[in-house]
């Protein structure tokens, strides 16, 4: 597994070493001590968690400030663009965003740790996106980071004249400026 930790360094994205023939392909999507050379640390997964998204659809920024998160995503069907920002007061990072593209194609992973809210565009006509999450999900616990925060200045792939179709919760999502964020 090649791992790259991007300019959030506590964010790692991590590409499998894919095994293929006419018959098709084989990797192996977690391993345990691969995952713990590659990011530093062995969190345990408690919960894993699977969406389907239509183009367009737009998920986040989510996350947990009491009983934080951390996500190993991954796209098992279409494409997707993701987005994490960091929301730890005390990084040097706070505020800055990183996004890769993860799909089906491509097979990579990102390693999102706790202390930062995530979220994902739909580039494909439809996406599965799968991932794996250190704490359980807190429906009480959860906030919301709005997607177009101008101070954060995520910069989205252009979709042309269609918008982003949000949740009523997302809709509803925070600027930075008045969000809770972690120490």
């Amino acid at each position: 597994m090649k791992a790259t930790r991007l300019a959030i360094p506590d964010v790692v994205l991590l590409e499998p070493r894919v095994f293929g023939d006419d018959r098709g392909f084989f990797f192996e999507s977690f391993n345990l001590r691969q995952f713990h050379e590659a990011i530093g640390s062995s969190p345990d997964f408690v919960q894993d968690n699977h969406s389907l998204s239509g183009r367009g659809v737009l998920r986040g920024l989510h996350y947990q400030l009491h009983q934080p998160q951390g996500k190993l995503v991954r796209v098992i069907s279409g494409e997707v663009f993701d987005v994490v920002v960091d929301l730890r007061k005390s990084s040097p990072h706070f505020g800055k965003w990183v996004g890769e593209t993860l799909s089906a194609d491509n097979k990579k992973q990102l390693w999102v740790p706790p202390g930062f809210a995530h979220g994902f565009l739909v580039l494909s006509e439809s996406a599965e996106f799968l991932y794996k999450t250190t704490d359980y999900y807190a429906p009480q616990d959860e906030h919301c980071l709005v997607w177009n925060d101008p101070s954060i200045a995520i910069e989205w792939p252009c979709m042309g004249d269609l918008k982003p179709t949000l949740s009523s919760k997302d809709q509803t999502g925070k600027s930075l400026h008045y969000a809770e964020v972690y120490s």
